[in-house]
């Protein structure tokens, strides 16, 4: 009750209504519709729902949980909106709530709205929130409490929006279980009843209807009906008035000329003298005039300072008439004694004509008669025209009932949901038509719709009905290309066009032109327009045209109607504006889209586009700036001027500018960009972009988050763009972006492409970069795949050893393991196998190992089950010596196995290797790549030494190189097997979606309701894996693939056991419980095994992975769907694309050999990807070396190695990788301008002295950076600037932890760092030493990772101390390590390495000494330890 009190300050007793709604409101979460005269303090009800709301989030202790709801208040028009605004701050500021205005007028930033705990918005503004921000968790995911006002205007052009709005609302807490709750206020209505059905409002309980009798004053109402409203009707009614009155015109020009024809009847007030001086300061004439006989105006077009100033003195009865347009009626609340409403005709901008006042507006005004602190009664007087007299006498005393307008607006309505996601076909739209208030009214009045009484009889329903409106309203977006609409099917589909007509509210309206504003019309047309304004004044169009023209120039306008029609267009050209530039850019017209996404600047700013960049700053004075263009100094001028310089150009005269304007000139975002190319293909081409920022960032003027930018490549020639990407320039990333893109290229070849940068907020800021195909060489195309034949499958006991043969369930070979069989089993010769994900390669790896096993018992394998001696060679698992020398395999990674054989003299089990298996060698391409290379390099180079021959056998996906790979490989022409990527044991069907959207949160969100519908229409009773990018993404998709399973019939459809299981993950036991597993590296081992059981089993149906599982363990399932093809980059903290190789590999779990006749798979895009995919999913991939960027490592692996002596070496070395047949295939992917003999030596010479340069400089900084007396400490900080964890990822908000983990812990970091990788490696290893309780999960993986490279990168540093004699710094390392090995400090007792023993268990083990001087010290005591 303290809250309540503190917000209810002043009041001593609710009222009459609010004291009887007060149970339900205040103590109940029932949604509610409250129907009340005006002025019957429905607000503060509205208040006492936001207390119940509160109330529920504040923690023991008091403490608020601000972040845990939002308030919605629906408010019908923005004067209102701002008013209630100002209500709810002043009455919230105690509890510390933020109230804030969200509307056309008011923008909100996305910090912002996470800042506020209450938006007051109109109903255009939500619906257009709640369209674009699916799984925006930050605002409509949390939404506690929607509060509509005026719900009444339900019967208005405006019901559509509202009755979307509860729609959406409603589906939501039915489809995410969660509570949103609904109030609804509203003037009396004749039909509450349906209004709270259609609001989900329980008649008994939340239902409450107030009548006239309830108004706090009783109102008196006046009929006038007159020829003409002139001077005579209005003066005797003002005559009769003593107290005071209201009169509401409805053009801001009535009102001055109403008050100069009432003014004569009023004596001048001796009173209002003292008050004259302040109204004399305003700038308002009329209002100077009139004030001292009593008389104020009020309209829009006044300033806000004189619009309030006007209200104070009418609240303190200074005057007695005011004079106002009907929004003061909705946005202010000032009663009068009276009310006066001078004429019924209201002009419309929308519709560009005079139309008649809506009765709730009537409604609305007489609501403002009455004072209930000084009047009895209120008195109403509308003076109209005879003709209308009888319409508003019936409208005010037999209110008929409100019906829906919804029809009218169906198919935008249908569409938003369509673009949603919310409705994908018939069935969906007609379920959402029922939550309509149109649904509520076609069932109580269906001959009003259109339905007669035997439709209505035979459908009640009106199932039948609704279809036809729902395939009507499809047919019509079809037509209009705005949706996909298959009647055969039902289905609804998405389309560009749609999506931003949703997004920008796109509708049809027309404005006319009318006589008495052509003079105007012309002169602005003369003054203010500097473009021709085709049409002229004459047509709706050329008056768009002038009234933009009018308010780009920021010209004055007189006429009041032409002033509506100014303020119509200028809130709505931006946004169609905006639309345009959007459908061009899906269009792929690259002027048409330069053009448009410049008008659309030139709008926002109110700046033409060939005006001085500086004057988007205005700080700077008109004259420096005008004076700048008649010098025609550009921003790049200035920049290369001196201020000096700058000075005499401006204007000597004055004094010095210079300052400002080099200042504003640096702050003109702008930036360098360098380019390069890569063939890929022969038609495809990967840029490498690096985008370097070159001006000055400064908060106020480019804000605190960012700047976006729009990239595209365009071809001059074709007139079309290529490719086309949104990007943030953030704050924290003002060094230099790059940029990975493919693009297509044609033979023959276009002379060159532009790659155009342009900023979305600032004018003038464009950058161009051109991309020359002069120099440009193609790669050779490709030799074809190999055939699969059509040969009988081979039995297993073609093995002919029994022991073999009992190792396989089947009883035959696939044809991939039949056509390769002899190859493998027979013959020595290397093998290069390019199959398809899931073909089987697995198996032919055993047989080239049974080979090695029949004619060498002695010899070692590398990279599967059977009395044999196995060893696991990785980073988790280490076996001594001994045991790799005993063992027959040896399984190992990359990194390991190269390490291992660096050392390959001293170390006999290499020697013995008679067989190298590379799985995955198509990785090649890869950031892993160059270990690969090295290992087949070392190997030959092995051979070469021992005089023994090593089988190499590659297991690849289908290559579209595999000749160069082969030739490699020392394959002649036995021994390549590359079959095409559909040859497969389980045919495969793919099918690729692109999603729209610049942000990658919600557009994850936006694929789930897809995922839901692929997995019913593909695979609804077989196994399904959905594998995404993060172990976040696995819990958001698993909660919402449950909130869909919970509008089922049956919501355990994918659950096929009974028994319950022990797990330690809270979010598991949730989703288990529905057959839904996830599976990531966050998990428990007992967690992950448990979940592997299930999905194996068919226990449960769906597992949700991160696509490491893709890797690791063969999971195959019917259907597999990946969800997003990008992760989160740590290194470059931006959002990154999977390798394809990637991508290939989760395809390849799709599809059950002994199952399934075909497997699906489903990939989920960004939809500017989605040609790429397209091509590469389906064709093969080539792969290239990526050994050129670590060179400079591995030939120092092999100086160190002693495999090279001298620079010749290194030039031989070359020769024998991968790189170098790549090189003469594809120069131009290497930046190798042609191929002749002397061109690469001397491309090859430069690399090796290049690389052998930075080892030289490398060793310089390394013998620099270590300190002759470093302390552990120092070494601690050394290693974790180690360039192996640059690539340990920061993620989203990780900054702010490692922020609050840095105040737990002993050692200081650079508090400006937080977002490095280095500074978290720093803080997870004193974390480990100090077992600090850990953020998160994610945390506690990456310590693992940490301390998995820590000791490998100690003892390199103990070396480097050791050889240069560094006594102190080698022992400070080594106590480094122990503190890695035993988890704990150096200066901590050495009690804590025991097991179970804990810092607070220390005191058990402190007694009196012996002897002085025995024991050890303890920490934190003065006495020593027996």
């Amino acid at each position: 009750m303290r809250i309540g009190q503190l917000v209810f300050k002043g009041m001593e007793r609710l009222n009459r209504i609010q004291s009887i709604v007060f149970e339900t409101a205040y103590n109940t979460n029932e949604n509610l519709l409250i129907c009340a005269p005006t002025g019957a303090g429905k607000t503060n009800i509205a208040m006492l729902c936001v207390l119940h709301e509160i109330r529920q989030h504040v923690q023991p202790g008091g403490v608020l949980k601000k972040d845990a709801f939002k308030i919605v208040y629906v408010a019908p028009m923005k004067a209102l909106a701002a008013e209630m605004t100002k209500y709810f701050s002043k009455r919230l500021e105690p509890l510390g709530i933020s109230v804030k205005e969200l509307t056309g007028d008011m923008q909100l930033t996305k910090g912002e709205i996470l800042r506020t705990q209450m938006l007051v918005t109109t109903p255009e503004k939500w619906d257009v929130v709640t369209r674009k921000s699916v799984g925006d968790v930050a605002l409509s995911q949390i939404v506690k409490l929607l509060i509509l006002d005026e719900v009444h205007l339900l019967h208005e052009d405006r019901g559509p929006v509202l009755e979307s709005l509860v729609a959406r609302t409603i589906r939501q807490v039915e489809s995410t279980q969660s509570m949103i709750r609904i109030l609804g206020l509203s003037a009396t209505l004749p039909n509450y009843l349906d209004v709270a059905s259609f609001l989900h409002v329980n008649p008994f309980i939340g239902l409450f209807f107030f009548d006239g009798r309830f108004r706090p004053v009783p109102l008196a109402q006046s009929f006038i009906g007159v020829k003409s409203t002139n001077k005579a009707q209005l003066t005797d009614v003002l005559l009769r008035r003593v107290s005071q009155v209201m009169v509401f015109v409805h053009a801001r020009n009535a009102t001055g000329l109403t008050q100069n024809m009432a003014h004569m009847l009023f004596i001048y007030y001796d009173a209002l003298l003292s008050l004259c001086r302040q109204i004399q300061r305003s700038r308002n004439k009329e209002m100077r005039e009139m004030f001292p006989s009593g008389f104020g105006i009020h309209h829009a077009g006044m300033l806000r300072t004189d619009r309030s100033l006007m209200e104070s003195m009418f609240s303190r009865g200074y005057l007695k008439v005011l004079v106002c347009t009907a929004t003061l009626a909705w946005g202010v609340n000032l009663p009068a004694h009276a009310v006066i409403i001078k004429g019924t005709q209201i002009y419309d901008a929308k519709r560009g004509m005079q139309v008649d006042l809506g009765i709730l507006d009537v409604m609305q005004i007489f609501g403002r008669a009455g004072r209930p602190q000084f009047d009895k009664h209120g008195e109403g007087t509308i003076i109209t025209t005879h003709d209308k007299l009888s319409h508003y006498l019936t409208l005010l005393t037999q209110q008929n009932p409100i019906e829906s307008q919804f029809l009218n607006n169906l198919a935008d309505n249908l569409n938003a949901e369509v673009c949603l996601g919310t409705v994908t076909n018939v069935d969906e739209a007609v379920k959402w038509l029922s939550y309509s208030y149109l649904y509520v009214r076609m069932r109580a009045n269906p001959l009003a719709y259109g339905i007669n009484h035997k439709a209505f009889q035979m459908d009640p329903g009106l199932l039948m009905y609704r279809r036809e409106l729902v395939v009507e309203a499809g047919r019509k977006l079809d037509k209009a290309r705005m949706i996909r609409f298959e009647e055969r099917t039902g289905y609804f589909g998405s389309t560009d066009l749609g999506r931003t007509a949703s997004h920008f509210y796109i509708r049809y309206n027309t404005i006319e032109v009318r006589d008495e504003e052509m003079e105007e019309l012309e002169q602005m047309l003369s003054n203010y327009c500097e473009l021709p304004a085709a049409g002229g004044v004459e047509n709706g169009y050329g008056k768009i045209n002038i009234l933009l023209q009018t308010y780009i120039g920021r010209g004055e306008v007189d006429s009041f109607s032409l002033i509506s029609d100014l303020s119509y267009v200028a809130q709505n050209a931006a946004r169609i504006v905006r639309a345009l530039f959007e459908i061009a850019l899906r269009k792929r017209w690259p002027a048409m889209t330069y053009r448009l996404l410049n008008l659309c600047k030139v709008i926002d700013k109110r700046l033409w586009g060939f005006a001085h960049p500086l004057r988007q700053f205005h700080i700077l004075p008109h004259t420096v700036l005008e004076r700048l263009e008649k010098r025609r100094l550009t921003v790049d001028k200035l920049k290369e001027l001196s201020k000096e310089e700058i000075g005499e150009s401006s204007r000597p005269s004055a004094p010095n500018p210079s300052a400002p304007i080099k200042q504003c000139a640096h702050q003109i975002p702008s930036l360098l960009m360098e380019a390069s190319i890569q063939p890929i293909t022969r038609t495809v081409l990967r840029v490498r972009l690096v985008i370097t920022p070159d001006f000055r960032w400064h908060d106020q003027v480019h804000g605190s988050v960012g700047e976006p930018w729009w990239l595209w490549v365009e071809d001059p020639i074709n007139d079309h763009i290529y490719h086309s990407e949104y990007f943030l320039l953030q704050k924290k990333q003002v060094y230099p972006q790059n940029i990975v893109f493919t693009i297509p290229i044609f033979e023959p070849m276009p002379s060159q492409y532009y790659i155009r940068v342009v900023s979305d907020r600032w004018l003038g800021a464009e950058a161009v970069c051109v991309i020359n195909f002069q120099h440009l060489i193609l790669p050779e195309k490709h030799p074809p795949h190999t055939e699969l034949l059509d040969l009988q499958p081979l039995p297993v006991t073609a093995l002919g050893c029994p022991q073999y043969e009992s190792l396989y369930k089947f009883t035959h070979f696939n044809p991939i393991q039949t056509q390769i069989f002899h190859t493998l089993y027979h013959t020595d010769t290397n093998v290069l196998l390019g199959a398809p994900t899931g073909s089987g390669k697995t198996i032919a790896a055993e047989l080239a190992m049974f080979r090695v096993f029949n004619k060498y018992p002695g010899a070692k394998v590398r990279p599967c089950g059977w009395p044999l001696v196995v060893v696991e060679l990785t980073g988790d698992v280490t076996p001594d010596m001994r045991a790799i020398s005993a063992a027959d395999l040896i399984v190992t990674t990359p990194e390991k196995w190269d390490g291992v054989s660096r050392s390959w003299q001293n170390r006999s089990y290499v020697q013995k290797v008679a067989i190298l298996i590379i799985d995955e060698i198509h990785l090649l391409g890869e950031d892993r790549g160059p270990v690969l290379e090295v290992i087949v390099s070392r190997t030959n180079f092995i051979s070469s030494h021992t005089s023994k021959t090593v089988r190499v056998v590659g297991l690849s996906t289908a290559l579209a190189n595999a000749r160069d790979l082969a030739d490699w490989l020392g394959i002649k022409q036995v021994g390549l097997f590359n079959f095409r990527p559909s040859v497969r044991p389980v045919p495969l069907e793919v099918h690729i979606h692109g999603f729209p959207g610049q942000h990658y949160c919600p557009r994850m969100a936006s694929m789930n309701k897809p995922s839901f519908q692929a997995i019913r229409s593909h695979s609804p009773a077989k196994p399904v894996l959905i594998f995404v990018s993060s172990r976040r993404q696995t819990r958001l998709t698993a909660l919402d693939l449950i909130a869909y399973l919970a509008t089922e019939d049956d919501p355990k459809q994918w659950l096929h056991q009974d028994e319950k299981e022990v797990l330690r993950d809270s979010n598991l036991k949730l989703t288990l419980a529905f057959g839904i597993g996830m599976h990531h590296a966050g998990l428990h081992e007992r967690d992950r095994r448990t979940v592997e059981e299930l999905f194996v089993n068919c226990k449960i149906q769906l597992l949700i992975a991160t696509s490491t599982l893709a890797w690791g363990v063969n999971f195959p399932a019917h259907l597999v769907i990946v969800k997003g093809t990008e992760y989160f980059d740590g290194k470059t903290r931006r959002y990154v694309d999977y390798p394809i190789t990637d991508v290939l590999q989760m395809m390849g779990r799709a599809g059950r050999p002994q199952f399934d006749d075909q497997g699906k798979a489903v990939i989920l895009v960004h939809d500017i990807k989605k040609d790429f995919y397209k091509k590469f999913l389906y064709e093969p991939f080539p792969v290239e070396s990526s050994l050129l960027s670590v060179l400079s490592d591995h030939l120092n692996a092999e100086i160190a190695a002693g495999t090279i002596t001298s620079k010749q070496d290194a030039m031989d070395y070359i020769t024998w990788t991968y790189f170098f047949r790549r090189l003469v295939m594809n120069p131009s992917y290497y930046s190798l301008d042609d191929v002749s003999h002397d061109t690469i030596n001397k491309y090859l010479s430069n690399l090796v002295e290049g690389a052998l340069r930075d080892l030289e400089c490398s060793y310089c900084l390394e013998i620099q950076e270590v300190c002759w007396t470093c302390t552990a400490a120092h070494a601690c900080m050394h290693t974790s600037d180690a360039e192996e964890y640059s690539e340990l990822p920061v993620r989203h908000n990780e900054d702010q932890l490692n922020s609050q983990l840095a105040q737990q812990l002993p050692l200081p970091v650079n508090p400006h760092s937080y977002d490095s990788a280095h500074t978290k490696t720093h803080l997870l290893l004193q974390a480990h030493f100090s077992h600090a309780t850990l953020p998160c999960s994610d945390y506690g993986t990456d310590t693992k990772t940490v301390l998995d490279n820590a000791i490998r990168i100690s003892q390199a540093m103990l070396d480097v101390a050791a050889n240069e004699g560094w006594l102190v710094t080698a022992l400070s390392i080594c106590n480094l390590v122990q503190m890695i090995i035993q988890g704990r400090w150096l200066q901590d007792s050495s009690l804590l390495t025991l097991p179970c023993i804990e810092q607070q268990d220390l005191h058990l083990f402190r007694g009196k000494p012996k002897q002085e001087g025995r024991g050890q010290w303890l920490p934190g005591t003065n006495r020593r330890a027996a």
